[in-house]
């Protein structure tokens, strides 16, 4: 999933060498940390979080698939 994440947010930026995922693993739950230069950041989010949103309806079909849960949080370079 990491990997998934990481291709789907390169597409998405304009400085993909910016782009980075941290994957913790507890159990059957996986939590994804996406890291953007902040000026990707309305990019990756998207108006209304729109792009957010579906890139994590993505990340928990598959994980569904898997029988896992899966949570994203995106947090920009900076931090």
């Amino acid at each position: 999933m990491k990997e998934f994440l990481e291709y789907i947010a390169r597409a998405l930026v304009d400085k993909p060498d910016a782009v980075w995922v941290e994957e913790e693993e507890d159990g059957d739950a996986i939590v994804l940390t996406l890291g953007v230069d902040p000026d990707d950041m309305g990019r990756v989010i998207g108006r209304d979080g729109r792009i957010a949103n579906a890139v994590r309806s993505l990340l928990r079909v598959m994980a569904t698939r898997d029988g896992r849960h899966v949570e994203l949080e995106i947090v920009d370079e900076s931090e």
